[in-house]
This record gives C-alpha cells, sequence and structure tokens, in this order.
C-alpha cells in the first residue's frame, strides 16, 4: 500500500480519512434527505467513492482492500459492521445534518466536492443498479474470472485496476 500520499490542507496534515468516514457520510446524507440506504447500495458507494479518488487524485481515499463477491464490489469489514441489517435500509439516528458537516470539515472541501459529485452521480441510482453496473466493469470482471455467477469469493480487487479501468472515463 506504498500509493498512500499524506492528506494536507494549507502545509498542515489532515486527519486520516477511513471507510468509516465515507459510509458515514454516505448515510447521513441518506438520512438528511430521507432517501434510504442499504449495506448493499453502501458497498457500492464507497467501492466507487475509493476507485473514482484514485483515478482522479492518484491516491487511495481510505485504507482497506475491496473482494470480488457475488452482488459486487464488497469491503468486508465495513460489510460486518451492516450485516445486521441484511437488505433493509441502514438505521443510524446518530448521522444527522450535524455529523454531515462534521465528516465534510474532517474530510475538508476538495473531497467534500469530490463526494458532492459522487453523489450526484451515483446516490439516485438503486442497490440493484449499482450491482448491475458493477458487474459491467473490468475491475469485478477480473477479480471473478473463472468463477460461476453464484460461487463465493474473496478475491481482491486491485486497487490498479480500478485506476485503469475509471482512467478511460475522465474527461479531458
Amino acid at each position: 500500500m506504498g500509493d498512500i500520499i499524506p492528506l494536507h490542507r494549507g502545509g498542515e496534515k489532515m486527519a486520516k480519512i477511513t471507510y468509516y468516514d465515507i459510509a458515514d457520510y454516505f448515510i447521513s446524507f441518506s438520512n438528511v434527505t430521507n432517501d434510504l440506504i442499504t449495506n448493499l447500495k453502501l458497498q457500492k458507494l464507497v467501492y466507487y467513492a475509493q476507485a473514482w479518488h484514485v483515478t482522479i487524485f492518484k491516491n487511495r481515499l481510505f485504507e482497506g482492500d475491496f473482494q470480488a463477491w457475488v452482488h459486487g464490489p464488497v469491503l468486508p469489514s465495513l460489510y460486518d459492521d451492516y450485516k445486521k441489517f441484511r437488505w433493509k435500509p441502514i438505521e443510524r439516528d446518530d448521522l444527522d445534518e450535524k455529523s454531515l458537516q462534521q465528516i465534510r470539515n474532517k474530510i475538508g472541501e476538495e473531497k467534500t466536492e469530490f463526494m458532492e459529485e459522487l453523489i450526484e452521480e451515483y446516490f439516485t441510482l438503486s442497490a440493484y443498479e449499482l450491482e448491475r453496473l458493477t458487474h459491467e466493469e473490468e475491475p469485478w470482471r477480473k477479480a471473478r474470472k473463472g468463477l460461476s455467477p453464484d460461487q463465493p469469493s474473496s478475491r481482491e480487487i486491485q486497487i490498479r485496476w480500478m485506476k485503469e479501468y475509471y482512467d478511460k472515463f475522465r474527461e479531458i
């Protein structure tokens, strides 16, 4: 994981961003907008945050490796955090407008703009639409190569595959 670059703002080192921060951002946004979010949808949104961040900024947004599960990319530790909700919406009353603002302050203006663009692009899609989208894309397909559609897998989706694939779609 040598591709991690410390985050800086005006010469000061910023707090390290974790996948918890990114997940909490999406859940807070979900609560503020009353647009429910499931674990499946959360996984895909966090995946796209990592994939696009590594493509645009040339470094990881957070530590953690996605696996190519049957229903798309999954960060196993994040999945474990919310698996009790199964297919139902995630309920987190502690995440609201105030917590959303706190996360924005922590991640800084540039990352907040990045997150808002992700929300604009992906948040309105259903969990199923996001799953289908990831199934059509190379990073997940590469990691699943040779597996049957319903075969469980813990194969890692390589960060470089994400960058190579999504780089093709960057606006020039």
